[in-house]
């Protein structure tokens, strides 16, 4: 960093610690019972947040996992978002995930999980969401990510891979970046989802990397902050979506690295803890994950490394044996 960034806000460690402990104390408060089917997702996102910030233990081990064992719908095989609520890939990846960090999936019925998540591979090689039949490319990177982090992998071996490959490599446009399904313009998130999907099945071979890696750079705006497509505003939580792109292909020194921390700095709320999309707004445990990723992913002090493809602690990818090329430790020390 620069003389410069002396100045600016550092980022209120300490604060943001606190406000993610105080999430969900008020259960009388509207907002509580209005985000319930996002509930497990936002249980990842402050868990994460915390594990950057080298917090884990802010969040009690037993009773986050006790909660995500609520969650379990025995009738599909998998999580859904809160108790009672329906399976659905979304939250079982994020179930799958504070699991992971906590060293917990002994809990977890692996086959049953793997067959929910096989049963939403669809003939054109992307997964659906649920039993419904929804598809996005988001959906294809929770179902990868989730075999991948429960060891089975392999279970896509051949040609369920070959038409999963196939599918993200017909959502790539002109511009290098991917959309939610084939011929959907590009978005900084969806790129994030089919590269990640990519790197984890070993074919990022299917990127245009210069290409994308403009795209990507195109991304970022006078003050500093990144938007997810042409014509928009910035938002913090695009300080992951395409940082975790540009790590991933080995290209995070093409934009103002000091320009974006400073946006994301300034985003904080630095009264009651936790970051917004951008200055002045209120603030949530989703932009607050996103932001302090995009922070380690740039390198800031004093947080932990962030794996850019999973959005979890390198050391818990590490030990998981998946750690490759593109995790935040070895970008670093390039």
């Amino acid at each position: 960093m620069s003389s410069s960034s002396s100045k600016q806000p550092q980022l209120n460690i300490p604060l943001h610690v606190s406000y993610i402990k105080s999430l969900g104390e008020n259960k009388d408060d509207l907002a509580y019972h209005l985000t319930a089917h996002l509930r497990i997702n936002a249980v990842y996102w402050g868990l994460t947040a915390l594990c950057i910030m080298g917090h884990k233990d802010a969040l009690d081990r037993g009773e986050t996992i006790d909660f995500v064992m609520s969650c379990w719908d025995d009738e599909a095989g998998a999580f859904g978002a809160h108790p009672d609520h329906d399976a659905h890939i979304l939250s079982t990846l994020s179930a799958i995930q504070i699991l992971v960090i906590h060293d917990a999936l002994d809990r977890v019925d692996i086959p049953r999980v793997v067959k929910f998540i096989l049963s939403l591979h669809q003939p054109s090689g992307v997964f659906a969401g649920d039993s419904f039949g929804e598809i996005d490319t988001r959906f294809t990177f929770c179902a990868v990510s989730a075999l991948s982090l429960l060891g089975r992998l392999h279970e896509l071996d051949g040609e369920p891979k070959q038409r999963t490959v196939g599918y993200i490599a017909r959502c790539r446009n002109f511009d290098g970046g991917f959309g939610s399904c084939i011929g959907a313009e590009s978005h900084a998130a969806q790129v994030f989802v089919c590269v990640g999907t990519l790197a984890i099945l070993d074919r990022l071979d299917e990127v245009d990397q210069e290409t994308l890696g403009w795209w990507l750079c195109e991304r970022q705006l006078p003050s500093g902050g990144l938007n997810g497509r042409p014509e928009k505003l910035e938002d913090v939580c695009y300080s992951f979506w395409v940082l975790s792109s540009l790590s991933i292909l080995n290209k995070i020194p093409w934009i103002d690295a000091e320009k974006l921390t400073e946006f994301i700095l300034s985003a904080q709320d630095l009264e009651g803890g936790g970051i917004a999309d951008r200055p002045g707004d209120m603030v949530d445990v989703f932009h607050t994950l996103f932001g302090v990723a995009g922070l380690s992913l740039l390198g800031y002090p004093g947080l932990e490394d962030l794996d850019p493809v999973y959005c979890m602690p390198a050391e818990v990818i590490e030990a998981k044996g998946l750690r490759k090329s593109w995790t935040a430790l070895e970008r670093r020390s390039a």
